[in-house]
């Protein structure tokens, strides 16, 4: 007699396929408990990474700003093959122009040097088609997509970058901010929240005078709408924080809906955010961050808008810095064995610092970015204006046309940086392009 046995129903679930907290190294019970410990392991990884990322078929070159990451990119491949390839996009007449730094580097260690100089007129004839190349809309991508064009006009095929080093060495601001933006958020749940909101504006105006005025509304949104985000680092991320991105959003495209039911609907971002959070919270403070960092900004952005933007001009580019033996060492090491007060990239210094000009060793962080803070004022103005007077249709009836314009106001009376108008023109710009009629 034969039973029939029901079959047993599983209900699929997303999950990682890798996690710190459980990694090979993360098991490691000897693993380094002070900086020189870590630095002096960390090293030959370094090494083994960039020699490793060398191996093609074609020429390998490298991208050389006057960053930490980049010189100590090609301080290792200059180590490993002589004669290697490098390439500054430099920017004349602009305070965002690397070349005399790069230049340096490029001496030091005998690299077969190359500048492209790039305008703003440049980027004005080139950015229809630089926008043509983004398969979703994305400010970031359009840096790396000149990136790629100048390695094409100097004849690369496969470029170096030192992305991942801000994410895995606490290089971005957010390092700081975030810890900030915790303490204050700690604070304002013994706060009503009526109180909370009649009091952001002071709460901003004393964050502004540690930074932009972005910064300022970044602290009275975190104080006045404390659960917002689900971890204080979106706060410290976000373009338009909780309660300015409803200005610019129509009510039908919020962020949470009302089904017929009349039950609130939260979006699918929400809960990745809430579960990336919830993984991030069982790392130590500096290790928290840097995994919201990897897991959000470096694999929704900057990897991907990399990848897309790179191909578009026919280019390899490789990340030595993210080999995967490498991120696992940095993310299992305890908190003290990766930071050194008052050092910048402590960790990355500490292992190869002998090999850097004492230049770039000494100079503030600045983030590599193209000069939109002057060329938005200067020859992309026009360009601007015109957008900003002309929703693309398929986007009109979900942004307040309005406010959009005051965002664009408000930079121009420096009252917002330029990513905030920088955002809101391109995805304008690729709506128009790719989902128009």
């Amino acid at each position: 007699m034969l039973l029939h046995v029901p079959e047993r129903r599983r209900t699929p679930r997303a999950r990682p396929w890798w996690d710190p907290v459980v990694s090979p190294a993360a098991r490691e019970a000897r693993k380094p408990r002070d900086l020189p410990s870590a630095a002096k392991q960390l090293r030959p990884l370094l090494e083994d990474a960039v020699r490793t990322h060398l191996v093609a078929d074609v020429p390998v070159g490298l991208f050389l700003s006057s960053g930490l990451d980049s010189g100590a990119i090609a301080a290792l491949a200059a180590q490993a093959r002589g004669g290697i390839e490098s390439f500054t996009l430099t920017f004349p007449g602009t305070a965002f122009d690397e070349g005399e730094l790069a230049r340096l580097a490029a001496n030091r260690f005998k690299t077969k040097h190359r500048e492209v100089a790039l305008s703003g007129q440049s980027v004005l004839s080139r950015l229809d088609e630089a926008l043509a190349a983004l398969d979703q809309p994305t400010m970031d991508g359009i840096n790396t997509y000149f990136v790629s064009w100048a390695a094409k006009q100097v004849g690369l095929k496969v470029a170096l970058s030192g992305l991942g080093g801000d994410e895995l060495f606490a290089g971005y601001q957010t390092f700081a901010d975030a810890p900030r933006l915790s303490k204050l958020i700690g604070g304002a749940w013994f706060v009503p929240a009526a109180l909370r909101r009649m009091t952001a504006p002071l709460v901003g105006g004393l964050a502004a005078g540690r930074g932009s005025p972005d910064a300022a509304r970044k602290a009275a949104a975190a104080w006045a709408y404390p659960d917002a985000l689900p971890h204080p680092y979106f706060f410290a991320r976000t373009l338009f924080p909780p309660g300015q991105l409803e200005r610019v959003i129509e009510p039908r495209f919020r962020p949470s809906t009302v089904n017929a039911d009349g039950v609130t609907l939260d979006p699918t971002w929400l809960g990745w955010l809430e579960r990336t959070a919830g993984e991030a919270r069982k790392l130590e403070p500096l290790a928290e961050v840097s995994w919201l960092e990897m897991r959000t900004y470096m694999a929704s952005t900057l990897l991907r808008d990399t990848d897309a933007a790179s191909m578009a001009r026919s280019l390899e580019v490789r990340v030595p810095l993210l080999d995967t033996p490498l991120v696992e060492f940095v993310g299992s090491l305890p908190d003290v064995a990766r930071r050194r007060p008052g050092t910048q990239k402590a960790l990355l210094v500490e292992a190869l610092g002998d090999l850097l000009p004492p230049e770039i060793l000494a100079q503030r962080k600045r983030t590599f970015t193209l000069p939109w803070e002057e060329w938005l004022r200067g020859p992309l103005r026009t360009r601007m204006e015109a957008s900003f007077a002309d929703p693309a249709p398929p986007l009109a009836a979900y942004l307040r046309a309005g406010s959009v314009r005051r965002v664009w106001t408000d930079f121009l009376s420096g009252k917002t940086t330029w990513s905030r108008p920088w955002s809101l023109y391109v995805l304008n710009e690729w709506c128009r392009r790719h989902l128009a009629a």
